[in-house]
């Protein structure tokens, strides 16, 4: 009899809590299940695809050096997981099925049935948490509640990490050799270009060699140079989390080796970054909490009657890289062009579609998921979320970016923007931020398509009458998607 290790979102051998525990209790067989339709459905981007399947052809080569033989199983969709991998464990003769937690409420689903059909069939099932630092729901507020204020949670966290933060793992001895040949062979069926497998190069040796390089050439520089888009000054680790190939306990454990064992203070460039994983945790634990964040629903559910806009012209601007505002216009070009966008461009980029165009933020949200080579549903529901206003701890909706002082400040001498706006490179360093209509116009680039003062008073309104009656403006589509 075999443990079979079902792989998830958690394509590594270190640090993996549900392959370490079925290696340590009898033999082991690994099993993939692709879901291409699934994909379609949750809007996972040509990038992140390539990424999953080079991460599993590394992964094969990973497991096999601990005598794991690994299947991939083309299922199409999540409704066809219990069933496949019930076969599974008849056929390969399992005892027992071990896998990672997801916490997003179709993966969930999904796991409960899957359960529940092994059960049927006499096969016992084991889950681990391990997307997260600490298991969602062990952080609690005195009244019994998840924090919705990032800051409380984040001195919680802090606060029970030493005792509640699972162990960080090391990677499983080898195990006798049993006769069961790998079989990657669906994954033939994944169309895939090979631009992205160059630009994000897949395996978990790579992913430790990113954050080696990050932690010894740019983490004491963090705080300094993150909001810098024109510098590699953050870890670009997010694709790497995104499909599992290494840990937020690993990432946190670097940090503090440099950081005197510091999760707070410290060093302030390690603090800084730290900061950040904690806050990619404190996004899980709310998705965990609240489903209808799966479900394109804001957290503040009043936003609903906020009058956003679906005109698909202004979209397509923003989307193509041509609102006029050029570090608006250089950010989305940069996503389109590698499947990654700098996190203050995010920002940015997020705030001007929600709060000049003021089109609504789902709109964005599933754009960017379409594109990002990091896609994760919590992080990127998160950050909308926070841009738009409608979400857990969001900005106030009165503090707009002004996209052209964001790029006078954190792009300076218009580096960023020579490089992925080229029509503008041969303006002056100040003219680069917000040419005039006749530069534009002799560069062959757009004017604005919104004005800023106009816009951010017409979104502080709109927001301000979400404490009023609900108004016939609000009503009334046609009068604001006009």
């Amino acid at each position: 009899m075999h443990n079979l290790v079902w792989f998830r979102s958690d394509l590594r051998v270190y640090d993996n809590p549900a392959l370490t525990a079925a290696m340590s209790r009898g033999s082991v067989v690994a099993v993939y299940l692709l879901a291409q339709d699934q994909w379609d459905q949750h809007s996972v981007s040509p990038a992140k695809r390539s990424l999953i399947v080079n991460q599993l052809k590394a992964l094969a080569d990973d497991l096999a050096e601990l005598n794991v033989p690994l299947k991939v199983v083309d299922c199409g969709s999540f409704a066809e997981f219990s069933g496949v991998l019930s076969e599974q464990a008849c056929t390969l003769g399992v005892e027992a099925v071990y896998f990672n937690n997801e916490y997003e409420v179709n993966e969930k689903q999904c796991a409960a049935e899957v359960t529940d059909k092994l059960a049927s069939i006499n096969v016992k099932t084991f889950d681990f948490h391990d997307s997260c630092m600490i298991q969602p729901g062990k952080i609690r507020t005195q009244q019994g509640e998840c924090y919705k204020v990032y800051s409380a949670f984040k001195r919680a966290f802090i606060a029970r990490h030493t005792y509640e933060a699972r162990p960080i793992l090391n990677r499983p001895k080898k195990q006798d050799y049993i006769d069961i040949i790998t079989d990657l062979a669906a994954l033939n069926e994944v169309d895939v270009d090979s631009k992205w497998s160059e630009l994000w190069p897949a395996g978990e040796d790579y992913a430790h060699d990113r954050l080696n390089r990050f932690v010894e050439h740019s983490i004491r520089q963090y705080d300094r140079q993150r909001d810098i888009p024109s510098i590699e000054g953050t870890s670009q680790l997010s694709p790497y989390l995104a499909v599992g190939a290494i840990t937020t306990t690993q990432c946190m454990q670097a940090a503090l080796s440099l950081n005197e064992g510091k999760l707070d203070d410290g060093q302030p460039g390690v603090s800084a970054w730290i900061n950040e994983l904690i806050w990619r945790e404190f996004y899980r634990h709310l998705l965990d909490e609240y489903p209808h964040l799966c479900k394109f629903k804001p957290f503040k559910e009043e936003t609903d009657r906020l009058p956003w806009k679906h005109d698909t012209a202004l979209f397509k601007a923003w989307v193509d890289g041509q609102t006029g505002y050029p570090i608006v216009d250089a950010a989305m070009r940069q996503l389109a062009e590698t499947g990654w966008m700098h996190n203050r461009l995010r920002m940015i980029t997020a705030m001007f579609l929600t709060k000049h165009l003021f089109i609504d933020w789902r709109w964005g949200e599933r754009y960017f998921m379409e594109q990002l080579v990091d896609g994760d549903l919590a992080s990127n529901n998160g950050g909308w979320q926070w841009s738009a206003s409608t979400g857990v701890d969001a900005v106030p909706y009165f503090r707009i970016f002004n996209p052209t002082r964001q790029s006078q400040r954190f792009d300076k001498n218009g580096d960023f923007i020579r490089y992925y706006v080229p029509e503008l490179e041969g303006l002056d360093d100040k003219s680069i931020h917000q040419p005039t209509r006749q530069q534009a116009e002799y560069a062959g680039y757009p004017t604005p398509i919104v004005d800023h003062s106009a816009s951010v008073a017409q979104t502080k309104l709109w927001f301000k009458q979400l404490s009023e009656p609900v108004s016939d403006l609000f009503r009334d589509e046609e009068l604001f998607r006009a």
